[in-house]
């Protein structure tokens, strides 16, 4: 179809991690010089040419971007109806990223929707095959297409684009604040990383971090270009965020996952000579290692770019390491699988040899091949920056989380459609602890209630505990630990001057699709805290969205009022 792709250039758009800063792929988009790239498919299709179209329109971006020589990864976009009806095409599709050198580990298909109308079993079986291949496999327009979420659990894609419409008014819309959040738990669940596409504005940014998306490309990152864009900075857009409360804090927490700080992995055959290693260091100084891999692209050794050229710089190095294997200055590699977290990573690399701490940590896939590399730098930099966001987040006198903690999980399982239990807790007649033992008594009792709740939430399941200002508690768990919980709560016997001190306890239980967000929630649960209030001793009362029955669990009815003696 000459005439329609003498109209196209093609514009590449960085993938950017936020967590290191770092470019890890870009995107190859067909860009019509008039009107919209689904103008040229709408054509294409009513003359019975889609997928000719599409694999055209894939070979052109393979060809465009060898003439850039980026060693980034590379994303192509391929229709779903291209998979299943155009083997040969995908095959021409292979044949010229063999013509450029690209590797299929260094290739990520971006397989996009409609495949409503498509046998879906073929195309399960279709995408697995190129997973055998070695491409990489993304399912593109999660939550905007018609890709259902189960058919994503089937395919276990390497990874998830979701629909540029789900950012969409964001953060004001907390209806889609929850979809977000319930899109990327789901994804996760799949074994798949998300990406955010369609990243705006700084909000959306800050939006996409407090889901825990840590993929995302847009204008506000880097808009497309005719050249990939390998340097992208995000301080400016980092910095004018207000991340107070973005993480979540648990319980109890092993830290990240090193994936999560992953950048491409520059590879060479195990048999490359010193002096093509020294080109590459050469031409890219953002590469700090090079990994050399077998030809199933299982690492086999690690170059340090300092010590490399050290060696081959100083006098007679060009002449004695240039045509020999770079293996000769190369390390046995580091290497974890994608399960690690970014704690045992820092152990790892600094358990070993000095003058190896700071080497590139290589990350393995499930078949052992090199999936990425982390910087111990970035390491470093991404735990100093979850503790500085965490701290900013505890309550100064107990230590535990905010009401936004609180409100994140509470989205996390409305979204997911779990049911869960939200308790209310505060310490009756605080006023009089202040008032006759002093604040210092109060703010002790405020900590001793604080370590109780923390330590019993430790013991359960999922739960989360949060300090919402003054004598306030708030926690999240599931329905079978709610006994535990109001035992550790209301059982022990607390006393300051010699007078028992008793809690109120009001527990909301919700189904799913009870309630909407945590706003109906804290209304919900207000006059049950007041109800519990009323009680005399510890008191606890829960009850349920939608329903006018509640449940006094402890605590004894109010004393009666005095009644007045009439006198003559």
């Amino acid at each position: 179809m000459p005439t329609l792709l003498d109209q196209v250039h093609v514009a590449f758009q960085p993938l950017v991690n936020t967590n290191t800063g770092g470019v890890v792929a870009v995107e190859a988009l067909a860009r019509p010089l008039r009107g919209h790239v689904h103008d040229l498919f709408r054509t294409a299709a009513e003359a019975g040419r889609l997928t000719e179209l599409d694999i055209e329109l894939a070979v052109l971006a393979v060809q465009f971007a060898s003439e850039h020589e980026t060693l980034l990864p590379l994303h192509l976009n391929i229709l779903a109806d291209t998979v299943v009806e155009d083997p040969a095409g995908m095959e021409a599709l292979f044949g010229a990223l063999r013509a450029t050198g690209r590797r299929p580990r260094e290739v990520i298909l971006e397989i996009g929707d409609p495949i409503s109308h498509l046998d879906q079993d073929l195309l399960l079986e279709r995408l697995r095959r190129l997973r055998t291949i070695g491409f990489l496999v993304a399912l593109d327009g999660i939550g905007g297409g018609d890709i259902p979420l189960t058919f994503l659990l089937d395919v276990a894609p390497n990874l998830v684009k979701l629909d540029r419409a789900v950012l969409a008014g964001l953060p004001e819309d907390s209806r889609k604040q929850a979809l977000l959040e319930g899109l990327a738990h789901t994804c996760k669940q799949a074994g798949a990383t998300v990406i955010a596409q369609g990243v705006e504005t700084r909000e959306q940014l800050q939006a996409v971090r407090a889901a825990g998306i840590h993929l995302v490309q847009g204008d506000l990152i880097a808009p497309p270009s005719r050249r990939p864009n390998t340097r992208v900075t995000l301080s400016a857009a980092l910095n004018e965020l207000s991340d107070v409360g973005a993480v979540q804090l648990p319980v109890a927490t092993a830290g990240p996952r090193i994936t999560e700080y992953l950048c491409p992995a520059t590879m060479l055959a195990e048999d490359a000579t010193a002096d093509a290693a020294r080109k590459i260091f050469a031409d890219r100084p953002d590469i700090t290692s090079i990994v050399l891999v077998d030809t199933e692209e299982r690492p086999l050794w690690t170059i340090d770019r300092n010590r490399f050229l050290l060696a081959v710089t100083g006098p007679y190095g060009h002449a004695l390491h240039a045509k020999r294997p770079a293996s000769r200055l190369a390390d046995e590699p580091r290497a974890m699988g994608t399960n690690a977290t970014a704690m045992e990573a820092l152990n790892l690399m600094s358990g070993g040899a000095s003058d190896r701490m700071y080497d590139d940590l290589v990350v393995l896939d499930e078949a052992g091949r090199c999936l990425g590399v982390v910087r111990l730098s970035d390491l470093f930099r991404g735990m100093a920056e979850m503790k500085v966001e965490h701290a900013a987040a505890l309550n100064p006198l107990t230590r535990l989380p905010g009401s936004d903690a609180i409100a994140r999980d509470l989205r996390q399982r409305i979204s997911t459609g779990q049911i869960f239990a939200v308790s209310w807790l505060d310490v009756d007649n605080f006023k009089w602890v202040n008032d006759n033992a002093g604040f210092a008594a109060g703010d002790d009792l405020i900590r001793h209630l604080g370590r109780g709740l923390t330590d019993v939430a430790a013991s359960l399941r999922h739960a989360c505990v949060g300090h919402v200002g003054g004598d306030d508690f708030l926690v999240v768990c599931e329905l079978d630990d709610l006994v535990r919980l109001a035992g550790a709560v209301l059982d022990p016997d607390r006393r300051v001057n010699g007078r028992s001190i008793t809690v109120s306890m009001a527990t909301l239980v919700c189904a799913a699709g009870s309630v909407l967000d945590h706003r109906e929630t804290s209304r919900l649960l207000a006059p049950l805290k007041q109800q519990a209030k009323s009680l005399r001793g510890s008191s606890w009362v829960l009850g349920r969205p939608g329903s006018t029955r509640t449940d006094v669990l402890r605590g004894q009815p109010p004393a009666p009022a005095p009644t007045m003696q009439r006198t003559g």
